[in-house]
């Protein structure tokens, strides 16, 4: 059977992207998973990995054609099995209870959740089998590759069924969990003719085929990686399917089922006991996530841009000082008056001596575009990776209005619930390796920027006065790496001394201001 790809949602927004290189060709067969194609969006390059085995039979576009969102992208003969994953037949254990008079119950199918996402790790239900929900009603919370993203409900009911635990992985347009509502709302399950977990077979379950083994694209992945036969590890979980664990025990040589004893009349001789160091296996884990996406774009960065490295040191005692008389008065629940708003209004008014350094120049490096909006970006240790979430129009924005767009940022970012619309279109990047301790470094540049700047942690150390006495000074280094190609050294040094007068003379930057 030939079946065409649909191009999904690859991010918010997106309606459509380019066609950057195809990564199979006619004929080819692919795998569950395997990359197909890369596409720009507006945002970044998105590979587009394959829902399900088969052979190519067209490819719809050339390379750097414009491609469409929900429109097709590449035609595939199937396998005569279809997917690689059948429908999993409910047990009779987890039947959802049939519907009231005047009520039906439905599956609420996972929907896209961008960029390509197919699966996603369940972190946490919102509600329980029982409750009332509303419309709207965040359900639950789950983890892509990316950041975690509350799944609201779609229509009001009873949650009927839940059908995954936490930390089970839940697969796009499969369903999420079973609810009961008003016959009057039309059901997008049965209408649209998906299978539905309330349709139960009674035909008893089979086992698993050894050729067809049940596991996540990430647990095949593994598989992979190890030269393990899926089809020869015994799955502990529902139906045979294959878990991470699983593979770990069978590459450890331990079986997950008890071993029968051999029955003698002749008693067992007891051997002494013996103490032996207990043996660690090592473990294989793979790239994913927001670390994947960041390590593909440091790649891309160090591969095309020419880094240059200048460090210098900053004296910021009166700043230090201006910011301990105003932070008490400004303080509250959505403001924190830290260092980083000044650091980030100092640069804007540079920048504004210096736009080259808030430029992008195309691949070819023949067009230079100076940006007229400061959009600067700050670096964020986060619970799903770093992210590196940026404020849009410094240079229009008060110091008290940018403290609150960080202390707003801050907290998305380290509770992975960031907006793409925050992490994109930035122009210059600010990493604070301080606040973990570091002093030097050497910052990797953020594609398609031209500049980075790190800030060492805040020392007091012994400096000469201008008499000659010896003080105690607020001191900070800082280092810039920025694209060769676009900025020299002279460059950067004039552009990192103007910033450094705002910052050590803080007079001079509240004159700056307009």
């Amino acid at each position: 059977m030939i079946k065409d790809f649909i191009l999904p949602d690859i991010g918010e927004g997106v309606v459509e992207c380019e066609l950057m290189e195809w990564l199979v060709a006619e004929g080819e067969r692919v795998e569950e998973d395997q990359p197909v194609c890369e596409v720009m969006t507006d945002k970044a390059l998105v590979q587009i990995p394959a829902p399900f085995p088969g052979v190519i039979a067209k490819l719809y576009y050339a390379k750097g054609e414009i491609a469409k969102v929900h429109s097709p992208l590449y035609a595939v003969t199937m396998d005569e099995t279809g997917f690689t994953e059948p429908a999993t037949p409910v047990p009779a254990a987890e039947q959802v209870k049939p519907a009231t008079a005047g009520k039906q119950v439905e599956d609420f199918l996972l929907p896209d959740i961008g960029e390509g996402i197919v699966e996603c790790e369940l972190v946490d239900w919102l509600v329980a089998e029982g409750d009332l929900i509303e419309e709207d009603q965040p359900i639950c919370d789950v983890m892509t590759d990316k950041a975690l993203v509350q799944i609201p409900a779609m229509k009001p009911g009873k949650v009927v069924k839940l059908y995954y635990e936490k930390g089970q992985v839940a697969k796009v347009h499969a369903p999420l969990f079973a609810i009961e509502t008003d016959a009057e709302f039309e059901t997008s399950a049965l209408d649209t003719g998906e299978p539905t977990a309330a349709v139960i077979s009674n035909t008893p379950t089979a086992p698993v085929a050894q050729g067809k083994a049940l596991a996540s694209p990430a647990v095949r992945r593994l598989a992979r990686s190890l030269d393990v036969n899926l089809a020869e590890v015994p799955g502990s979980g529902k139906h045979g399917r294959v878990y991470k664990e699983d593979i770990e025990r069978y590459v450890k040589g331990a079986s997950s089922q008890p071993q029968p004893v051999a029955m003698t009349d002749t008693p067992p001789t007891v051997a002494a006991p013996t103490i032996t160091d207990p043996v660690t296996a090592d473990k294989v884990v793979p790239i994913k996530g927001v670390q994947a996406v960041m390590a593909r774009q440091m790649m891309d960065s160090v591969s095309t841009i020419p880094h240059f490295t200048y460090c210098e040191e900053l004296d910021i005692t009166e700043l230090v000082a201006l910011r301990e008389q105003l932070k008490q008065k400004y303080a509250s629940d959505s403001l924190k008056l830290t260092m980083m708003p000044f650091f980030m209004k100092a640069l804007s008014l540079a920048l504004l001596q210096f736009p080259v350094v808030n430029s992008r120049v195309n691949a070819e490096c023949t067009e230079l575009t100076y940006l007229s909006r400061h959009n600067i970006g700050m670096a964020v240790d986060s619970k799903v990776g770093l992210l590196v979430p940026n404020i849009k129009d410094v240079q229009a924005k008060s110091i008290l209005d940018i403290a609150a767009e960080i202390t707003r940022l801050t907290e998305a970012a380290r509770s992975g619930r960031v907006t793409p619309a925050d992490l994109k279109d930035g122009t210059i990047s600010i990493s604070n390796i301080g606040a973990l301790g570091g002093t030097v470094a050497t910052p990797l540049i953020n594609k398609p920027e031209v500049a980075i700047v790190a800030l060492g942690k805040l020392q007091v150390l012994p400096r000469f006065s201008a008499k000659g006495d010896v003080e105690a000074r607020k001191i900070m280094q800082v280092s810039w790496s920025g694209d060769h190609r676009v900025i020299d050294g002279g460059t950067i040094a004039r552009f990192c001394n103007l910033w450094k007068q705002y910052l050590e003379q803080p007079q001079e930057m509240l004159l700056a201001m307009k």
